[in-house]
């Protein structure tokens, strides 16, 4: 392996032996499935594989194009630092800020409920004014007018968002303080940002680092229910030895199937694994020439440099509905767990 890696870079053939794991209490084990290692396929979770599109990377290709040309001037939000980085060395995840997430709520929730009230208040404005024994118009006008602020409001937090959010973007879209994790490639390692940290981070703004190999996290989906009954599934990446966990929402949300959990699970150790090139997605397609195991993979299979970038929008359509169906019959729960050779599991 090139000198662009580091040792503690991950290789399931280079897993060393390591401690007995330390037993969860029951309150973790209640309801929280432990992944197999190893043994991955090649496949990529739709939550990832549509961060990025063609359209968008084409897009945003004729904005650095434009930008070096002088055609444009870069805005003032885009020249922050929003600590989140998805290249060939790392994948980090910073959320915004509280501050812009507000106003990203107040859009997107206002739009929301404003459609769902669309379509059923109308609907309940009619059988209500006909269950009551006065003449129908005059009960459905009456119901309308004690009811429509229940319209308003939604449709008034979706117009302000918009208007604060598209009129006022500089001001909106501010970074976090910081990232909350990273899993780095190049070094192997797996980064959980503390901004605690005894105090300090409050005192100097130091923020805390807990810095292990990937090879110490196992992969758990956990599951609840909703209010209304139904199963949701999350995935977590726990550590071994101490009270460190991962919600990896990010790269997975929250689904009714578990299927979904078992490819993110599978696409994270291929991302971590440096014997494997990149997974193949338009989020990673400008940084594949730059990870050594990548470049030689596509030089290797005549890889079109700008596979993702010129793929027309009815080819991309069709990646994304196969993928779907692939990820949802995908099953890895009688997949023999690499990691029983290394590690004496305490349950």
């Amino acid at each position: 392996m090139t000198a662009h890696y580091s040792p503690s870079a991950y290789q399931p053939a280079r897993i060393p032996d390591q401690p007995a794991a330390t037993k969860r209490s029951w309150v973790f084990r209640f309801g929280n499935s432990r992944l197999p290692w190893g043994h991955t396929e090649d496949i990529v979770p739709l939550s990832m594989l549509r961060q990025s599109t063609p359209e968008g990377l084409r897009t945003h290709e004729k904005y650095k194009q434009d930008l070096a040309a002088g055609l444009r001037q870069e805005e003032k939000f885009a020249q922050r630092d929003y600590h989140q980085i998805n290249d060939h060395e790392r994948i980090r995840y910073a959320p915004f800020s509280k501050h812009t997430t507000f106003w990203f709520y107040l859009l997107g929730g206002g739009r929301f409920i404003f459609w769902v009230m669309a379509i059923f208040l109308p609907l309940t404005w009619l059988v209500g004014a006909a269950a009551l024994d006065d003449e129908y118009l005059t009960n459905l006008l009456a119901i309308i007018k004690e009811t429509a602020w229940t319209f308003l409001v939604p449709l008034a937090c979706w117009a302000l968002g918009s208007l604060v959010v598209n009129k006022f973007t500089n001001w909106v879209v501010r970074p976090s303080k910081g990232p909350l994790w990273e899993f780095n490639r190049r070094t192997g390692m797996v980064t959980i940002f503390d901004y605690v940290n005894m105090g300090e981070y409050k005192r100097s703004g130091t923020i805390g680092e807990f810095t292990y190999p990937f090879h110490e996290f196992d992969a758990y989906i956990s599951s609840a229910p909703d209010r209304q009954g139904l199963i949701w599934y999350q995935l977590h990446l726990v550590h071994r030895y101490h009270d460190l966990s991962i919600n990896l929402f990010p790269i997975v949300p929250k689904d009714s199937s578990m299927s979904p959990h078992f490819a993110a699970w599978d696409f994270l150790q291929n991302y971590m694994d440096i014997g494997r090139p990149l997974p193949d997605i338009p989020l990673f397609e400008k940084h594949r020439a730059n990870d050594p195991t990548t470049a030689a993979h596509d030089r290797r299979t005549d890889r079109p440099e700008r596979y993702w970038r010129d793929m027309d929008d009815k080819t991309w359509e069709a990646q994304l509905t196969q993928n779907l169906a692939r990820v949802n019959a995908y099953d890895i729960t009688g997949r023999l767990n690499l990691m029983d050779r290394y590690v004496r599991y305490a349950d």
